[in-house]
């Protein structure tokens, strides 16, 4: 059934022209309401009943899924168009993008995943004794509490809650599993007259819990602790924040979903082989310390990952990838806009990238200011870190003209720069930038301001992996051209080798994890495909000869996708069977290093090294001081043998 798309005038303070919105976008919209959440929810309700409808308000969706309940029908979609079309300043016509914002707003929603995380309730508090004593007693009748004091002369005479003395070392984990260990640990004993007393101190205590609430003020237990899901550390200066955390901390009780926001393939992953540390991109990144070495490749811990998305767009073999959503929905979701857009008639779009942050600024600048120009088109991602360089440079190829993107407080900068400074390389200048700021008038007055170059002459949308995706696009912005230059440490380019260092012992290929770099099983040759390399540097770590370099580019001709050779030489002829084997100049070499060496003394020694594997081992095994040769065997003893031993006796 198509759907049905009920459009609003908000009272008439937008236009919308619903005959050329239908015919843009080939669906079924209605003539525009005036006030569909006040004056006629009678039309809305007996809208939601008949099914399939999108409502084009973002504003009051709760009302309208309550109307689905009171009408007994499934809640409708909801497209914000008010906020990010309906409401500017300017006279520009902004049906196509109202067209592009349903288009996207209608793509299949992928499926969360999550995982089930118990907390029953173990709190630990750390703190000055008053501070920490005081909160104790706020949550004792919601939580399990411990609280960590650093005296015994800090113990109270209470057995409302534990208490315990000893130095905290360290913790690991997140909600539902905190791990902690302590040092100096003292025991309340509860029996006797008088204050309680402690038992021995020990070292090295290892304990559990569900929740840690750190008054403490000090340094943090956790890297980004404010992303760290059951750690609580207000400012002990501040009594809102402390009675907030305490709040808080009284409902982490129960069973919670935690969105599992990674994918990770091991297989694909380049950190390391034979012990040789290549590529550490996401574990230089990871803010929370989520992401971790484990053998040839890295894990991520689910509970600790706090789905910022800066490894899904560093990471150069897609090994770990942004799953919440997938990130081929984002670039579906990306193409998508800028090919409603521009079929609907509109021209040279912008892409405003934001997150739940960026899009209150949006609906602030709406409200209150002079909206986004009809000609920007905003998508809110769940992590705007993991809208990186492919991304940027796919929206490009699609037909923006230029990607804009809105870091909030939570926005790792440093990585969102790097990403941008590379998507900037393939784009072109001017193409990708970062509007830092949180003022909605000064983002809505940039964007107005902004002069964007021309958008690409034939549009493409590409498919694939985010590499492919990334060339295939970068070829449709630079038609004509070969090569890009790239930032250093990009994940495109070049293997260079020194052919006069090389030996061609091939311990790259061996380890090369992408199968960029490969051999000739009939000649001594060492092959490269540029289009598989990852930059990881795994080739050069291992290279005994120091004979490996990189050059960072994006390599945009046909030659990219088949192997070429880096070195060669010729093959030594074995001087028994003549069989080619092993690389002239390195045998050659070996014998004259060898020649005047006591162990090599004879010509039938040093002709061994001239010899392939076959006749090496024949010629070891003929020779006088035969190694494979063992003593002579016993003689058979015959019948006669043992008649003439008796003979003897």
């Amino acid at each position: 059934m198509t759907k049905r798309i009920l459009t609003c005038s908000c009272e008439g303070s937008m236009r919308v022209d619903a005959a050329r919105l239908a015919e843009m976008t080939g669906l079924e919209v209605a003539a525009p309401c005036h006030a569909l959440c006040t004056d006629q929810l009678d039309k809305a309700a007996a809208d939601i009943a008949k099914g399939d409808l999108v409502i084009c308000c973002g504003q009051e969706t709760r009302l309208f899924e309550s109307l689905a309940e009171d009408v007994g029908a499934d809640a409708p979609a909801f497209v914000d168009l008010r906020d990010r079309a309906g409401w500017h300043t300017e006279e520009a016509d902004a049906t196509p993008k109202m067209a592009a914002l349903l288009a996207e707003g209608l793509l299949p929603a992928a499926p969360g995943k999550a995982l089930d995380v118990i907390s029953e309730g173990l709190c630990l508090i750390l703190g000055a004794p008053d501070m920490a004593l005081a909160a104790a007693e706020q949550l004792k009748d919601f939580l399990g509490v411990t609280v960590l004091l650093e005296r015994a002369e800090d113990m109270p005479v209470t057995r409302g809650f534990d208490v315990v003395v000893g130095r905290l070392r360290g913790a690991t984990g997140a909600l539902g599993g905190f791990s902690l260990r302590i040092d100096a640990l003292q025991q309340m004993q509860p029996g006797g007259r008088g204050g309680f007393s402690l038992g021995a101190p020990r070292d090295g205590a290892v304990t559990d819990c569900d929740i840690i609430l750190d008054l403490r003020g000090g340094t943090p237990l956790f890297s980004a602790h404010e992303k760290r899901e059951g750690y609580l550390r207000p400012d002990p200066g501040n009594p809102g924040a402390v009675s907030a955390a305490i709040l808080a901390a009284s409902h982490m009780v129960g069973t919670f979903e935690k969105p599992l926001y990674i994918k990770l393939e091991t297989t694909l992953c380049a950190h390391s082989r034979a012990e040789q540390t290549g590529c550490t991109r996401c574990l230089d990144l990871c803010p929370t310390g989520a992401i971790t070495p484990m053998g040839d490749h890295v894990s991520v811990d689910p509970m600790v990952c706090a789905g910022c998305g800066a490894c899904s767009a560093a990471c150069p073999s897609g090994a770990i990838s942004y799953d919440a959503p997938p990130v081929d929905l984002i670039f579906r979701r990306v193409q998508t806009l800028a090919k409603a857009y521009l079929e609907a008639g509109g021209t040279a779009p912008r892409l405003l990238v934001v997150n739940n942050h960026g899009a209150e600024m949006i609906r602030l600048a709406a409200r209150f200011g002079d909206g986004l120009p009809a000609d920007v088109i905003p998508l809110e991602v769940a992590a705007l870190n993991g809208f990186g360089h492919a991304e940027i440079v796919a929206a490009l190829g699609a037909g923006f003209a230029s990607v804009t993107l809105v870091p909030s407080q939570g926005t790792d900068r440093d990585a969102l720069e790097v990403q941008l400074a590379l998507a900037t390389a393939i784009g072109g200048a001017g193409s990708a930038r970062m509007l830092d700021t949180p003022d909605p008038d000064a983002l809505t007055r940039a964007l107005y301001d902004e002069t964007a170059p021309a958008p690409v002459a034939q549009p493409v949308r590409p498919m694939g992996t985010r590499r492919q995706i990334t060339r295939q696009a970068a070829r449709a912005l630079h038609p004509g051209k070969d090569s890009l230059p790239l930032p250093d440490g990009a994940p495109y380019g070049a293997v260079l080798v020194d052919t006069g260092a090389c030996t061609l012992c091939l311990s790259c290929v061996s380890l090369c994890p992408s199968g960029a770099l490969g051999d000739n099983p009939d000649l001594p040759q060492l092959r490269f495909q540029e289009d598989a390399c990852l930059q990881c540097g795994l080739c050069a770590n291992i290279c005994p000869e120091d004979a490996i370099t990189f050059e960072p580019r994006l390599n945009l001709a046909d030659a990219a996708l088949s192997q070429v050779i880096l070195n060669e030489e010729e093959p030594f002829a074995c001087i028994e069977c003549g069989s080619l084997f092993g690389v002239k100049s390195t045998i050659e070499k070996i014998t004259a290093k060898l020649e005047n060496h006591s162990m090599f003394a004879g010509g039938d020694k040093l002709r061994m090294i001239q010899m392939c594997d076959n006749c090496r081992v024949n010629a070891q095994y003929h020779s006088d001081n035969n190694p494979f040769k063992g003593a002579d065997r016993p003689k058979v003893r015959t019948t006669e043998d043992y008649l003439s031993k008796r003979k003897d006796h």
